[in-house]
């Protein structure tokens, strides 16, 4: 069994812990979180290991809200997302207080992430399939390679649809050999009539491959981060307050320069989460059906 971790993006938790605060939206019978699904997940899966990042200001609220009750089911460790702590010793305009974006919060775990990982975002459940595959490939993945062996999850996209609104998802382009060669970025995406409609002019089907944001890296990963953010810092203009260093920009750039490999995926499991405020109901009956399924226990801490 290989050390593998489970790296989750939580920074953009509210510092108040109440209504509203979509990551923590209670979803099971037992009070359980979406966060909580996908630790269970990934501990059944083979992940050892749960890494939260999470900003500083919140670490109190956020370990009696989440982390104090899996630290008995799992390690647990957490690191923080500072729009200060910046490599180079480059510093931030002095008027931004927008946070920096995925790249930077991933970019925090270097140091303590020594071994493969998965990225996941806080508030999407994405199923046991996706995280078995995942370990399964970062089970065979080799650190330091010349030209680094990464992954990602795609999830068909009619398994990914909101019935509240149109939603973004990252439709990817994928060579018959299920390597990553493009991500497009799509909007307004909702079903109408039984089609799919988006603000692309090319039409979509319910089976194209999107992006949820599931990363599967090698701790390679962390010296590209803090390379690219430094040029992004650098190529920034003085008056920029709202530029971000995105995830899957960097992957992307990578893959355009030929400096990596990204393998894609597929789960055929349904991605959910809440969107919308109204997409709760959903989420709580989806839960339920898992569990009588038997996918999941009713009460995954007992």
């Amino acid at each position: 069994m290989k050390n593998c971790t489970l790296v989750i993006m939580a920074a953009g938790i509210g510092s108040r812990y109440g209504k509203g605060i979509k990551q923590l939206e209670v979803v099971g019978p037992s009070g359980e979180l979406i966060i909580d699904y996908s630790i269970y997940a990934a501990k059944r899966a083979g992940f050892n290991k749960v890494v939260f990042i999470i900003r500083e200001d919140i670490e109190k609220e956020f370990r009696e809200a989440i982390g104090d009750r899996i630290q008995d089911q799992i390690k647990v460790e957490y690191v923080f997302q500072d729009i200060n702590n910046l490599p180079g010793g480059l510093h931030k305009p002095a008027d931004r207080t927008k946070p920096w974006g995925t790249g930077q919060a991933v970019l925090a775990c270097k140091g303590i992430v020594n071994e493969p990982f998965v990225v996941i975002n806080a508030d999407d459940y994405y199923g046991d399939m996706a995280f078995e595959k995942v370990y399964e490939f970062l089970c065979q993945a080799k650190d330091g390679l010349e030209k680094p062996e990464y992954c990602m999850v795609g999830f068909q996209l009619g398994n990914t649809l909101s019935e509240n609104g149109s939603v973004t998802r990252g439709v990817c382009q994928v060579s018959e050999n299920h390597q990553l060669v493009d991500v497009i970025e799509t909007t307004g995406i909702h079903e109408e009539d039984g089609k799919i409609v988006s603000d692309l002019d090319n039409p979509l089907t319910h089976k194209e491959l999107v992006s949820m944001n599931m990363w599967g890296f090698t701790p390679d990963i962390f010296e590209v981060l803090e390379n690219k953010f430094i040029d992004f810092l650098q190529g920034l203009s003085s008056d920029d307050i709202k530029s971000e260093y995105l995830l899957p920009n960097i992957v992307d750039q990578l893959l355009k320069a030929g400096k990596c490999n990204v393998t894609v995926l597929t789960s055929s499991d349904r991605w959910f989460g809440v969107t919308y405020h109204e997409d709760k109901d959903f989420v709580v009956n989806s839960i339920l059906q898992l569990i009588e399924n038997d996918v999941y226990p009713k009460d995954l801490y007992k």
